[in-house]
């Protein structure tokens, strides 16, 4: 399979429709980390379609809440983290810069084109190559491995860079466990904490999203993304989803269920799981792209990796049929051939 039909990333039906020659409708797409059983958007106001977009106080207010963070914490609504991984390297001269591996690939590149030097680390390389480093970014629970690192081991870093005037950047696009956020303690210097509605939400379509940094550095994101930047209608279903407490409540306990049945599903599939987050799991297999290409030849569309070789699989959603796909796509024999390869006499 030729990797160039998507750009590292999952989502991409259309071009799994062109490349294995399936109607788009007819995909069950577990390549995203989204959550497929997102909040239920209601119909908006017509204002929220008509009039320009304005700062929202009651906004930010809720979003501090939603975080964890301090009142006085200074955050910026953004279209999507995606916005502000593009957007800061380019408010840095050029410097050194850590990124995690594996890890979202966006950020490598994003650095990497606005001219600084980056380096690939995994969590056990940081200690020793922190202070050969000028930003360090960090997800925290990690895309695609699921690593958790504790919040004081965050901040330990945090410390040390701010020391010698540099930022640690943590993404926590897939955060939902209150403590392990560190956006409580926004303010702290060179503490930046990148947070998105898409995945737990499952809204990734709205392109909404929130920075949490010192308010000189918010001013000049704000500045380069320029004026109207999330729109009305975005901010008004941000407003919707941060405020209902009991779908996030209820909705947290089903994803939580939902991943224990994915991991068991595909532990009896002869695929162990590795780590995760109540999204999406994280199984390292030697032919993790053979296994990709054989299940989206049934219509199932899952993420793979290369460095290491690894599929991440998303939840199903909650309909019957949806998981019965994916229990009869992993017993097909093209992909019992490849978990369970027979054995030569």
């Amino acid at each position: 399979m030729s990797r160039d039909w998507e750009r590292d990333h999952g989502g991409r039906r259309r071009a799994a429709a062109r490349l294995w020659r399936r109607p788009e409708a007819d995909w069950l797409d577990l390549s995203t980390g989204i959550n497929p059983n997102g909040w239920p958007v209601p119909p908006l106001p017509p204002e929220v379609w008509q009039r320009l977009p304005e700062p929202a106080p009651a906004l930010a207010e809720l979003a501090r809440q939603w975080v964890g963070a301090p009142s006085t914490a200074a955050c910026l609504a953004v279209p999507g983290s995606q916005a502000a991984i593009q957007q800061l390297p380019l408010l840095c001269a050029p410097c050194r810069v850590g990124v995690p591996v594996p890890g979202y690939g966006e950020h490598a590149l994003c650095w990497r084109r606005a001219g600084h030097q980056v380096r690939g680390l995994d969590s056990e390389q940081v200690e020793a190559a922190l202070d050969q480093l000028d930003v360090l970014v960090w997800i925290n629970p990690n895309n695609p491995s699921g690593e958790r690192l504790p919040p004081e081991r965050l901040l330990a870093w945090c410390r040390r860079l701010a020391d010698r005037g540099g930022w640690l950047v943590v993404d926590e696009a897939f955060l939902d466990e209150p403590a392990l956020s560190v956006a409580a303690d926004t303010g702290t210097p060179g503490l930046v904490v990148l947070r998105s509605l898409g995945k737990v939400f499952g809204l990734a379509g709205v392109r909404a999203g929130w920075v949490f940094a010192e308010a000189a550095l918010l001013e000049r994101l704000a500045r380069a993304l320029g004026p109207w930047s999330l729109s009305g209608p975005a901010q008004a279903v941000m407003a919707g989803a941060l405020a209902d407490h009991a779908w996030q409540h209820e909705n947290r306990t089903e994803r939580r269920r939902a991943a224990r049945r994915l991991a068991t599903l595909l532990e009896r599939a002869g695929l162990p799981v590795a780590g995760g987050t109540d999204l999406f799991l994280y199984c390292p297999h030697s032919r993790a792209m053979a296994l990709a290409d054989a299940l989206a030849r049934q219509g199932i569309l899952v993420r793979d990796f290369v460095e290491p070789p690894a599929l991440r699989i998303g939840l199903p959603p909650e309909e019957v049929t949806a998981w019965k796909r994916l229990e009869q796509a992993l017993a097909a024999p093209a992909v019992r051939e490849i978990i369970d390869p027979p054995r030569p006499d």
